[in-house]
């Protein structure tokens, strides 16, 4: 598994077919999710201005990822 980027801020996070959240910010190959992001803080994470200093935001542990796409990140199913 690559480690993981500024690049990847603002992808979507999925398990299976549900959307689990969106990277708002990467930190030394940690990507961390927001559950339950809203357009401001989407458009944020896009751009790059990611905030995780949020209380709703959580590491994603690299070991339940399955893959990294252009536009998401894929989980483990058993995750």
């Amino acid at each position: 598994m690559a480690e993981l980027s500024e690049a990847d801020e603002g992808k979507e996070v999925v398990r299976g077919d549900e959307s689990v959240g969106r990277v708002v910010e990467v930190d030394h190959g940690t990507a961390y999710v927001d559950p339950d992001p809203g357009i401001t803080e989407t458009i944020k994470s896009k751009l790059g201005w990611g905030d995780r200093d949020d209380e709703d935001t959580y590491p994603l542990q690299e070991a339940s990822i399955e893959s990294v796409t252009d536009d998401q990140i894929r989980l483990e199913e058993e995750f």
